[in-house]
């Protein structure tokens, strides 16, 4: 087991040199491996492993999402005061305050486990984790890798902690990972939580689905080999990478009550990706697609180049019509679209360390930089939430069914996008827009045509909000309807002035 750890920690090295790390920075790191294994001294997972191979993979994690040195050596030394025999003292005398600031949050991170929603420890672990997040994200990213690696190890486990541990990775770290962009991560965490919390489901899946798989993958290589020829005449160097939709994220569509579990409704089982160098190339590979596959009637086109979700994330879709007229998504974007959209907010560490490199300019990290500001948004908003909502239950709700919920993206009239809870109304795209606005509601138009103001929204809608030219106070009906904190806490302020007149 020794030998074997100690091969780990060598391919460590490599994917650290390979990243342009220094000799200087590979001292660091050695140091830090001879530490965490003897906080570990003779410690064993129930694996049989040695307890310092969880740090050392967690810490390959980090290094593969091309984060920072720091957050490497952290991941490394992450579980040495919990359950190790080191102290928070010692690592501060050994590494420096960074370190172990970065420590102490991912322990305190790591203390919250799901409970009932009356848990009063539960609940006050959750603020402290938003309030670390605030403070410095990475705290939030290590805990990401920790918990990777957790799932990818969870089979030693009694099936009742494996159930535990995989609902909580499902209900916090999955959405979280959303949340931070980044999609690798929430679909892995998702796939390895699926067969424990759904077995039966997840058998289903695995087994109706294979004979679609393979008919879509053959439908994208005859596509595909045509292509390449085309965007070769055009001097377009491309990379096309064909992907396959997860069982849990098949089996979440299925499930809709539109699609009724009809595989040949689902039109991205099977996706092509298309990888090129710039933003024009994106552009002028649509058309090339669009010249040679017809495109879909109607809107199906999605450009998340010119309007990126508020996750940050970029990308332009188009689904066209492939051999025998089945339907095929085309998924189109550069190489670092593709990198942020993978490692999300991960991605912005890397271009800091290649700006410090000299392999970076300047734009290209203030562009990055741009869109990391937009997936941090919602967690300034989490912790402006701390000092304002004084009631746990109301937090806990605040936090699960807005922050951490699945989301929609829906568009003012002008094109702006905003994010919102699955299940938001008209009102809550209101408040969303501004707090205001929601006093001056008359009615809703939703793509065009006028619904009522408890219409449920759905992905990609346009929404239009009617206004009175004098003020309204909210009505309190809106409150059996609205989804979102914002919306509630309005609503809530509005009706107890109005109670005191």
């Amino acid at each position: 087991m020794h030998m074997e750890s100690e091969e780990k920690f060598n391919e460590l090295i490599k994917t650290l040199k390979d990243l342009g790390y220094v000799d200087a920075d590979i001292v660091k790191v050695n140091k830090a491996w001879e530490f965490a294994k003897l906080s570990h001294f003779g410690q064993k997972r129930l694996s049989g492993e040695d307890y310092s191979m969880h740090g050392l993979e967690t810490a390959k994690i980090i290094a593969s999402w091309k984060l920072d040195l720091t957050s490497i050596i952290v991941g490394m030394l992450h579980d040495t005061v919990d359950d190790g025999a080191a102290n928070l003292d010692d690592i501060l005398r050994e590494f420096g305050k960074e370190i172990s600031g970065l420590v102490d949050g991912v322990s305190t991170v790591s203390k919250i486990r799901l409970r009932g929603s009356d848990d009063e420890i539960f609940i006050e672990n959750l603020r402290k984790m938003f309030l670390s997040m605030a403070k410095d994200l990475r705290v939030v990213l290590i805990k990401l890798a920790d918990r990777l690696h957790n799932m990818r190890t969870l089979s030693v486990l009694p099936v009742d902690k494996q159930i535990k541990i995989a609902k909580e990775t499902q209900e916090i770290y999955a959405p979280l990972s959303e949340r931070l962009g980044m999609g690798e991560v929430k679909a892995e965490l998702n796939e390895l939580s699926f067969p424990i919390l759904y077995p039966k489901e997840y058998e289903k899946v695995t087994a109706e689905s294979g004979v679609y798989y393979k008919k879509a993958e053959e439908r994208i290589k005859k596509i595909k080999t045509t292509l390449l020829r085309r965007f070769s005449d055009e001097g377009i160097k491309v990379a096309i990478d064909v992907r396959k939709k997860t069982p849990y994220s098949l089996w979440k569509k299925l499930e809709r009550p539109d699609i009724k579990w009809n595989f040949d409704k689902i039109y991205d089982i099977v996706a092509a990706r298309v990888f090129v160098e710039t933003v024009r190339d994106c552009y002028a590979v649509l058309g090339i697609i669009h010249r040679y596959f017809r495109p879909l009637l109607g809107s199906h086109v999605s450009d998340f180049i010119a309007q990126p979700k508020p996750n940050g994330y970029q990308s332009i879709h188009t689904k066209v019509y492939g051999p025998n007229g089945k339907i095929v998504e085309f998924q189109i974007r550069t190489h670092e679209m593709h990198e942020s959209a993978e490692y999300g907010v991960a991605a912005h560490w890397a271009y800091s360390e290649l700006k410090s490199k000299g392999d970076v300019n300047s734009d290209q990290l203030e562009k990055m930089g741009g869109s990391v500001g937009s997936k941090l948004s919602w967690v300034k908003q989490l912790a402006s939430w701390q000092s304002e909502i004084k009631d746990s239950n109301e937090f806990l709700e605040a936090v699960k069914f807005d922050a951490l919920s699945e989301r929609i993206f829906v568009f003012s009239p002008k094109g702006d996008v905003f994010d919102l809870p699955v299940g938001s109304t008209p009102i809550d795209f209101a408040y969303a827009v501004h707090t205001s606005l929601g006093d001056f509601i008359s009615g809703a138009k939703i793509n065009g045509r006028i619904f009522p103001l408890s219409q449920v929204l759905k992905n990609g809608d346009v929404v239009e909000i009617l206004k009175s030219k004098n003020s309204k106070n909210p009505n309190s009906d809106w409150l059996e309807f609205v989804k979102t904190r914002i919306a509630k806490s309005e609503i809530k302020k509005h009706l107890n002035q109005q109670s005191k007149f």
